[in-house]
């Protein structure tokens, strides 16, 4: 075992607000760009406190993919118990440039890689809307181009 490297107790300096903001987004786990979807959704978008649905992929898994079908099921019931118990009103769809899920799991390569990740938004955002009856779905892609992440809007 290492050594810790973090407190046991840690009091965060960030003041809790229990308002809800009815919005949640659905995006890669990958933590090399965590901190830029937080600051495009609470900055760009204006959604602080959105709810989070972050996995290998994002909405490639709601996309119709075969090699995801278990991670479908699981996402549309985090969705759907967000939508009844959280009241959301708006969903986020994003997927990036360079993404390893498309790259691995899917087997794919550029320039078809981006093609299909931009297809695969305008998949997921109708899949959302027929699954959970919301109108309100934006998809985005973020790009990487001279050390900063530009995030596009992609027409779902």
């Amino acid at each position: 075992m290492g050594t810790p490297t973090a407190p046991f107790n840690y009091e965060s300096r960030n003041p809790y607000d229990s308002r809800r903001i009815h919005a949640a987004a659905i995006y890669c786990s990958d933590g090399r760009i965590g901190e830029h979807f937080d600051d495009f959704l609470t900055t760009g978008l204006s959604l602080p406190r959105y709810d989070r649905v972050a996995l290998p992929g994002g909405p490639a898994c709601i996309a119709g993919h075969p090699q995801a079908h278990l991670e479908e099921k699981g996402v549309m019931d985090e969705l759907n118990f967000l939508v009844e118990v959280h009241k959301l009103k708006r969903v986020i769809l994003i997927a990036h440039q360079g993404c390893a899920f498309y790259a691995t799991r899917l087997e794919l390569k550029e320039p078809r890689l981006e093609l299909v990740q931009r297809a695969d938004l305008v998949r997921a955002a109708a899949f959302v809307h027929r699954v959970t009856g919301l109108d309100t779905i934006e998809a985005y892609f973020a790009r990487l181009g001279e050390g900063r992440i530009r995030f596009e809007r992609v027409d779902a």
